[in-house]
């Protein structure tokens, strides 16, 4: 996709986005599959959510940060997914100036909100299995509050700084970014000033997070495999290690995927190779991450039973 930048008036911008596709059948076809997927994300997130408040057995830690994690995605994907979905349905490819800043601030800020938590949840894991006895005084529920806030608030204001800095550059070149929706690097890329600055200030900060979240999750992991290792029943083993198998395919994925996209040092010479993981977090995390963390559950997969049953 290519985006266009427009300033014909002085006070206020558009960008326009046009398909680089070969025929208007593949158009359709993209339309299709997001929609699905995007209905399917809804779907998927919002049945873990009303599957833990509905159920008292599901009131845990685990299952409360779970909670938090369904409402991300279901915010995370609808950041993107609407809007293109209104851009390949009507054919106006167009964003205000400051829609496409806004919707870049919430890409980049729930994205680091999803690393916080699943940081938050590997720990989580980490006191369960490693310090099962102490697990309900570590995890009280103000400190699951408190880790809950942390994410959400650090997710918000890491980003608020290079996104203003971002918002006050002036955009007087080439109109088109090359991209399905305002992502940073294409938008730097519009850019009639040097953004060296900027550039240095989101790898910094983009290593700092992925390369702490992803060393406190192997840390974590590690000991969770030496403690499983030494569980003396087969089935207490296998329970452990799919609650916790889960959760360490999210991460893994997820990290992946983002050193791809935001660890270098200028995203603008990256640009065509970054589209595909950008579509990957933006679109795919959100639809797996149900299907992941039920498929594994033993307790959830328990739990949809009764209610199947019931119905």
């Amino acid at each position: 996709m290519a985006m266009r930048v427009n300033s014909d008036h002085p006070h206020y911008y558009t960008l326009t986005s046009a398909m680089t596709l070969s025929a208007g059948e593949a158009e359709l076809l993209f339309l299709v599959l997001l929609l699905l997927t995007f209905l399917l994300t809804l779907l998927g997130n919002l049945l873990i959510i009303f599957t833990v408040l509905s159920c008292s057995r599901l009131h845990t830690p685990m299952y409360f940060f779970l909670c938090n994690l369904s409402i991300l995605d279901i915010v995370f994907t609808s950041v993107i997914s609407p809007k293109v979905l209104a851009n390949l349905g009507s054919g106006d490819k167009t964003i205000s100036f400051a829609g496409c800043i806004i919707q870049c601030y919430f890409y980049f800020s729930l994205g680091t909100v999803e690393f916080l938590l699943l940081t938050v949840m590997s720990y989580d894991r980490y006191a369960a299995i490693c310090s099962p006895l102490r697990y309900t005084a570590i995890m009280r529920p103000p400190v699951c509050i408190e880790t809950v806030v942390f994410s959400w608030m650090g997710g918000f204001l890491s980003v608020l700084f290079p996104t203003i800095l971002i918002s006050q550059l002036p955009f007087c070149s080439s109109n088109i970014i090359s991209h399905f929706f305002c992502d940073g690097g294409p938008l730097l890329a519009l850019a009639y000033a040097d953004t060296t600055a900027i550039e240095l200030m989101n790898f910094m900060l983009s290593s700092m997070v992925i390369l702490c979240c992803v060393v406190l999750v192997a840390y974590s992991s590690t000991y969770i495999m030496l403690t499983i290792v030494r569980i003396p029943s087969a089935s207490g083993r296998k329970k452990a290690l799919n609650t916790c198998a889960s959760h360490l395919t999210i991460v893994i994925i997820s990290s992946g995927i983002t050193v791809c996209i935001f660890v270098t040092p200028s995203q603008k010479e990256y640009l065509e190779i970054n589209k595909i993981p950008s579509v990957m977090s933006s679109v795919m995390i959100p639809f797996l991450n149900p299907f992941i963390y039920t498929l594994r559950n033993d307790a959830m997969q328990g739990v949809l039973r009764d209610m199947w049953v019931r119905v």
